[in-house]
């Protein structure tokens, strides 16, 4: 064989291989094969994904999933399409999109570099950050008042990273508690088993807002980070990927996100007909003029 033939074969089967690796669609195949597309949900993040009185998830990010398998369902030209709601956590979540027990994850997830290390995100949903909660009756407004508190947290959320990393820098001698979920940590507040709780601002007061009393605590503080929330799928699926973020492209840019924000945001939500009284804020509008899955951190 001349160099020239060799060449040539090198660079057919180069692009033979290239072909079959954008074929290649695992996550599409499945749903496809069993005519169900997966979701996995939370069980209490109000009001993003959540259980309602008769155990069915509901909320914002679920709301935008639904759209979604929508979208997928024309993609693979199925006549029905088999919603499949499986619970996950915080703990969970990323596991569940990596082994395939899950198709997409409407949870309140952020997406950070090193997720991307395991699954993909598509265009966010939300922009938030990490902020504190306190009983009402604590003279506190800012966290350089917590000297030597007992601070609790979520295991497996940002707010452990940011909140060593903050206490470390300080010098604040903070007592740091983990627990495995945002309720049990609202619970430690609300019983004086803890100073103060770090976590989510939108979740912070969706759990509060759900309290028999919300009055009896305040949110505190500027944001510590800025997040960018957005629906978690796997990485494995280029196609799938595309179709995910082409359809929350279309849902930002045609403006029928808007209203949908609007539901779970501003207007009373279940169970206990409370408004989070959030409207959509100047930063998440002015990204959503260019949404995009390509976020900084």
């Amino acid at each position: 064989m001349t160099p020239r033939q060799l060449f040539s074969a090198i660079c057919a089967f180069g692009l033979l291989a290239a072909t079959t690796v954008v074929a290649q669609t695992p996550v599409l195949d499945r749903i496809k094969a069993s005519g169900k597309l997966t979701i996995a949900h939370a069980e209490d993040f109000a009001p993003f994904s959540y259980l309602d009185p008769e155990n069915k998830p509901i909320g914002y990010t679920v709301d935008l999933c639904k759209k979604i398998a929508d979208a997928v369902k024309q993609k693979l030209k199925l006549k029905d399409l088999q919603l499949n709601y499986v619970l996950s956590s915080v703990t969970t979540r990323v596991e569940m999109i990596e082994q395939g027990k899950a198709d997409l994850e409407c949870g309140v997830t952020p997406n950070n570099a090193d997720r991307r290390k395991r699954v993909a995100f598509t265009v966010p949903h939300y922009l938030t950050g990490i902020r504190y909660a306190v009983l009402a009756k604590n003279p506190a407004t800012d966290i350089n008042n917590l000297q030597a508190a007992r601070m609790v947290v979520v295991s497996g959320t940002t707010a452990v990273r940011e909140v060593n990393r903050i206490n470390a820098e300080r010098l604040l001698k903070l007592q740091i508690i983990e627990v495995k979920d945002d309720v049990s940590a609202l619970r430690m507040l609300e019983r004086g088993e803890a100073d103060a709780l770090a976590l989510d601002e939108a979740i912070l007061i969706g759990l509060i807002a759900g309290r028999p009393d919300p009055k009896m605590f305040k949110v505190m503080g500027r944001q510590l980070t800025i997040e960018p929330l957005a629906i978690m799928l796997s990485r494995s699926d280029a196609e799938f990927k595309r179709t995910v973020d082409e359809e929350m492209k279309r849902i930002i840019t045609s403006r029928e996100i808007y209203p949908l924000y609007d539901r779970w945001f501003t207007k009373p939500i279940e169970p206990n007909n409370v408004s989070m009284n959030m409207p959509l804020g100047a930063l998440l509008r002015d990204f959503w003029r260019y949404p995009t899955d390509q976020v900084p951190n």
